[in-house]
């Protein structure tokens, strides 16, 4: 049976379970969007909660077995009121809490202490109020400014979609020259200058699709193919079928509210050809007369 697969002698260890971007819509997204994905979602965060040993085995203090060391990240919580602040790698931890040393364990959830602060950016040149942690106080003073600490950090140690909304709005001012700061060319020259070198990581489409969630990518890409093959509505079809096959009998413009020069000294075989284009959208005679019979208000055909 593997033979008569793609996989080939890989089945063996079972099917292959196509991902989100292998199928669907998901499988024409740029490779830049994939990329950032990686990024985000595929590469290992630093550790936050918890304190990395960078050994590779251990000696257990009672019993003396030495064993290998696994350094197993916790699993977090991404709350939905994360995405709104910047939390510095923090979320919230579910777990068992032994409150009282005769009673059973019982869950508990380690929730990160937050604050509302202001941060200032000097890319865009404004003041953002947002809620923070004291991790991300602490890394925006160690990284010496919020620009720096948005684009020293990767996408997976950011973690909330706000941070990384705002780090693709300031690569994409670092990579237009900052327009937000032409009144003052003094302070243009110098945040350039400072901060012009993180550009060289990112390519102009990898900005573009740097900081989407799934859901914005493909509605981005939807839109995308929409601009590049519009539906064209069929009346506007048949329209132009109209106007052609009407220039084609030697009428100068479709419009009919002016007729050039051509059209007034056009031949006896064009304006019968006009005719007959008008007959055939014209109500034929028999049509007419049985509505007339019908409708009481209608006007008498005068003899």
């Amino acid at each position: 049976m593997s033979h008569a697969t793609s996989q080939g002698p890989q089945l063996l260890h079972g099917f292959k379970c196509l991902t989100r971007f292998e199928k669907g819509i998901g499988a024409q997204l740029p490779e830049a969007y994939k990329k950032f994905w990686r990024e985000w979602k595929q590469t290992t965060p630093a550790a936050v909660h918890y304190v990395p040993k960078t050994e590779p085995f251990e000696r257990d203090e009672v019993t003396g077995v030495i064993r290998p060391v696994q350094n197993v990240p916790l699993p977090l919580i991404d709350t939905p009121e994360s995405n709104e602040g910047i939390w510095g790698g923090e979320a919230v931890i579910k777990g068992f809490q032994k409150r009282h040393p005769q009673k059973r364990r019982v869950p508990h959830f380690w929730v990160p202490t937050l604050r509302r602060s202001v941060v200032h950016s000097q890319v865009l040149n404004e003041y953002i109020s947002m809620v923070v942690t004291d991790r991300t106080i602490d890394q925006i003073h160690d990284c010496h400014g919020f620009d720096h600490y948005l684009l020293k950090n990767l996408a997976c140690d950011l973690r909330s979609t706000l941070a990384l909304k705002l780090k693709r709005q300031i690569l994409l001012q670092l990579k237009d020259g900052c327009p937000n700061l032409a009144d003052n060319p003094t302070e243009r020259a110098r945040v350039l200058k400072e901060f012009k070198c993180y550009l060289e990581s990112y390519t102009p489409e990898e900005i573009e699709w740097y900081g989407h969630t799934y859901e914005e990518a493909i509605r981005k890409l939807q839109a995308q193919i929409r601009a590049e093959n519009p539906i064209i509505p069929h009346k506007v079809e048949f329209r132009m079928k109209l106007v052609e096959q009407l220039r084609n009998a030697g009428i100068s413009e479709a419009g009919g509210s002016h007729i050039g020069d051509k059209a007034a000294k056009s031949s006896d075989n064009d304006n019968a050809e006009i005719e007959r284009l008008t007959k055939l959208e014209a109500p034929s005679s028999s049509t007419s007369s049985w509505l007339s019979k019908i409708n009481p208000f209608g006007k008498k055909q005068e003899t």
